[in-house]
């Protein structure tokens, strides 16, 4: 793996998972109480023997690089680096990002300094565990140009994904971006092994030879890989699947974001951070063990540094340093915590975290939010959508924005 540099792509708007990504940028959005989005590539990376890692960031971007130099350090004994590149204009081209390629076509000159023989291109804000070697060996193998990570997906799921028609030998041979004519459907259909999963659905993840890389963003002057690049360089290359069956998640939307968090809390949930041969690393905070005083808690997690005086907390996770007051009911949600310990009270103002006697149902909480005492957030007109000052509503789910302030006795 020493010739493979990893290119993370960490630069997109995230406008399907607002208000989350309001004021940080998608690949920062904390999940599971503790970690960032960011950390799932970068661990996969390092647990893949890959050392030399490019994240290429635009939008909202001042906590992802925090976060990034806080937490990643490579030692001096290796040839490895991890380094951000923040998009900037040059003299050369004086716009900004417009799209994944456009992206990596903006930093080729950085890469050109290093001798690699494959780019491994990789999103931010997904949820899995891969060995990106075994990746690399079977897009060596089969020598080919372009290498797409797919997974098998349902008719319905088909719909929202890159659609690719794969022949006996694993070469790539069609493309159809998110397809919803019947008939279309019915064509793209390749042999899955899953009956109930006819279809290979591209995950976004990719390998590249260097020529071809440089080439294709050459000739082909659009901005996405997955709309514009691979389309275009099926019918000129070589491009070949790699065959993925374990737990991925795509946490574009704040359902998908819930539904992810959501299953952390299960007996046995089909992604956990936890395995001792492939970690997913995050930021050493240092933080004391969590107080529990009196609290009912049921399937849940509870971060690093919280203080809970709860009445209950079922199927939920508390993120590091949360504070839940006396007599408050939390259920099926999602609380992310606080940035800092509050040692001080001002009398003129809510106290961080929750109050007492809340009720918290089917809820996301943001960082640093003051929730006054007997507040009840349940969505309780049962709305899909709505949007609010403090809060809004994704899909059902309440989402109350960072850093805000909700009064006692508010119903939500």
């Amino acid at each position: 793996m020493r010739n493979v540099l990893s290119v993370i792509l960490g630069g997109g708007r995230g406008t399907r998972l607002a208000p989350l990504t309001t004021v940080r940028s998608k690949p920062a959005v904390p999940i599971g109480g503790k970690y960032r989005l960011i950390d799932i590539p970068i661990s996969n990376c390092l647990n893949s023997n890959i050392r030399k890692i490019y994240i290429l960031t635009q939008f909202n971007s001042e906590s992802l690089h925090r976060h990034i130099n806080q937490t990643y350090k490579l030692d001096n004994f290796t040839d490895g680096f991890l380094e951000v590149l923040a998009a900037s204009q040059s003299i050369d081209n004086m716009n900004w990002y417009q799209g994944t390629a456009d992206a990596v076509r903006h930093n080729l000159k950085h890469f050109d300094s290093y001798s690699f023989r494959e780019y491994l291109i990789l999103a931010g804000d997904h949820l899995y565990r891969m060995n990106y070697s075994d990746f690399v060996a079977s897009h060596r193998k089969t020598e080919a140009d372009i290498s797409i990570s797919v997974k098998p997906v349902t008719r319905e799921e088909a719909k929202g994904f890159g659609i690719l028609k794969v022949n006996e030998k694993g070469r790539i041979v069609k493309f159809a971006e998110k397809p919803k004519d019947p008939k279309l459907l019915d064509a793209m259909t390749s042999p899955t092994g899953d009956p109930e999963r006819p279809y290979w659905g591209s995950m976004g993840i990719y390998v590249f030879r260097r020529g071809i890389l440089h080439k294709t963003l050459t000739e082909i002057t659009e901005d996405d890989f997955g709309g514009d690049i691979i389309p275009a360089a099926i019918h000129d290359y070589r491009v070949m699947a790699f065959f993925f069956n374990e737990y991925w998640e795509d946490i574009g939307t704040i359902r998908a974001f819930y539904q992810a968090n959501m299953n952390f809390t299960r007996a046995h949930p089909e992604f956990r951070f936890v395995d001792e041969h492939f970690p997913i690393f995050t930021h050493a905070r240092m933080l004391p063990g969590s107080r529990i005083i009196d609290a009912h808690i049921e399937n849940s997690l509870i971060n690093d540094g919280a203080l809970v005086q709860a009445g209950i907390i079922r199927n939920s996770i508390l993120g590091i340093r949360s504070v839940v007051r006396e007599g408050t009911e939390i259920h099926d949600s999602y609380i992310m915590g606080n940035d800092y310990f509050e040692t001080e009270h001002q009398e003129d103002r809510i106290p961080l975290g929750i109050g007492k006697h809340c009720l918290i149902r089917c809820a996301i909480v943001d960082k640093n939010a003051r929730i006054g005492n007997n507040v009840k957030i349940v969505n309780k007109d049962n709305l899909l959508e709505l949007e609010s000052e403090n809060y809004c509503i994704r899909d059902g789910i309440v989402v109350v924005k960072k850093d805000v302030s909700i009064p006692d006795g508010t119903v939500i």
